[in-house]
């Protein structure tokens, strides 16, 4: 079968690779004996880096959690899901890493690594390559050469959007994943499209984009961790992948969210391909500065009366006014999800089953207006969505051995093992099979 989600690992990843052996100066010498076993994946969010230290089994295609770590980031250290602070946040990826490290028993050197942020662009794109001898068999060298089509129309729409969001400002960008969402020949949707004949060929390509600049910060960070940097993801593509798990035909439609420290990740999936991903800035921050400015209190003292609500640690006397401040807020993250989500114009509808992940998903206000508020009524939903949190349980093909990874907060970092995996998988050599060699076009 021609898998949905085939990862593209990154030139930049190569080159990564290369820096990072050769740097001389790191905080850490990373060596592992059973180094291509083993992979870090390193979720580095607004308010805390999170190391998980995954054993891959490539015959089985699963992965055994072995390591744990986490590590809080300072309010300096991240702006906006993106890394502001390269020396801060290196330091608190080195404290999740050896924290992770030491209870696995191994260290590693293969390390993907998450992006997210309001710049990262995501979105799939659907073109169409009249053939000139439709007799002819589609062979690999053709559709590489479509699938570099659809990839770059997809660049260049990232550019545009990135330049006017900017105020005209050109953005260097880099692709982060690609996967592939469908094809048809001739009206007919086919998975594997090697050998068939036809007049028009329709592609749909998920492609994420980022800052040049962005992805620079991941590099570095990799390379003063002494890291072999395999691959950058883009955040919500790694929670879908995680969601879609193993089975290349399943045809999952959902909705699913990643509420950050500093943002809010949007993945739509339909039919087990993702539709495009959305990104807005708005996360479990924001919450906390809106009770630091209207109650004119400290932030952390701020974040203990948030977090208070949904552990009833909070004093009777403040209840009422710590949650009038946060359903402010709350309406106007509501209003960016609403606004993320009618960007997807290109679904006749919106799949009815939201689920979600991350720290910002704890607060129980949040998972409350989603569930009681009209938000959705000028969506195109055929009925009232459900809101789920994503468990650990249901990430397929991935064991967790230290029973920390207990809860919604860990699946992006789940998320990345899996991409992780896929690339190494994809990165590994082929027999000059017609299947491999389809796997390997979507992956280098």
């Amino acid at each position: 079968m021609f898998d949905k989600f085939k990862t593209v690992s990154l030139d930049m990843a190569n080159k990564a690779r290369d820096s990072a052996s050769k740097a001389t100066s790191s905080v850490k010498s990373r060596t592992s004996k059973q180094s291509d076993q083993y992979l870090v994946a390193l979720d580095i969010g607004t308010e805390f880096v999170k190391a998980l230290v995954g054993k891959v089994n490539p015959e089985t295609a699963t992965i055994e959690v072995v390591g744990v770590g986490r590590a809080h980031q300072s309010l300096s250290d991240m702006q906006a899901g993106a890394i502001a602070d390269i020396a801060g946040v290196v330091e608190n990826c080195d404290k999740a890493l050896h924290e992770a490290e030491e209870q696995a028993g191994v260290s590693v050197r293969t390390a993907i690594i998450g992006i997210a942020g309001e710049l990262v662009k995501g979105t799939t794109t659907t073109i169409r390559v009249p053939r000139k001898t439709p007799t002819k068999p589609l062979d690999v060298t053709e559709m590489e050469r479509i699938i570099g089509l659809v990839q770059a129309r997809a660049e260049e729409k990232a550019k545009q959007q990135l330049a006017w969001e900017l105020g005209g400002k050109a953005v260097d960008v880099r692709l982060v994943n690609s996967a592939l969402v469908s094809i048809e020949i001739d009206g007919y949707p086919v998975t594997n499209p090697i050998g068939f004949q036809g007049k028009d060929v329709v592609i749909q390509l998920y492609t994420a984009f980022a800052p040049l600049i962005h992805i620079g910060a991941l590099e570095k960070t990799a390379q003063e961790l002494d890291l072999d940097l395999l691959a950058v993801a883009a955040e919500p593509f790694a929670v879908a992948r995680a969601v879609i798990g193993n089975n290349p035909n399943q045809n999952l439609n959902a909705i699913l969210m990643d509420v950050g420290g500093g943002t809010t990740d949007i993945a739509v999936v339909n039919d087990g391909g993702v539709q495009g991903t959305k990104m807005f800035g708005i996360g479990g921050r924001a919450y906390t500065r809106a009770i630091e400015r209207e109650l004119n209190v400290e932030f952390e003292q701020a974040e203990e009366l948030k977090l208070g609500l949904s552990t009833n640690k909070i004093a009777a006397n403040k209840r009422p006014i710590v949650e009038k401040v946060l359903n402010k807020t709350a309406d106007t993250w509501v209003s960016g999800v609403e606004l993320a989500l009618a960007e997807f114009t290109k679904l006749d509808h919106l799949p009815h089953r939201l689920f979600l992940c991350g720290g910002g998903s704890s607060l129980d206000l949040l998972m409350d207006r989603l569930e009681e508020s009209p938000w959705y009524r000028n969506l195109p939903f055929t009925r009232k969505p459900s809101v789920h949190h994503i468990r650990p349980e249901q990430i397929a093909g991935i064991t967790d051995m230290t029973g920390l990874v207990n809860d919604h907060t860990f699946i992006t970092a789940l998320g990345l093992l899996r991409v992780g995996m896929d690339t190494m998988q994809f990165n590994g050599g082929s027999s000059g099979t017609i299947r491999e060699k389809i796997d390997k076009m979507l992956s280098v």
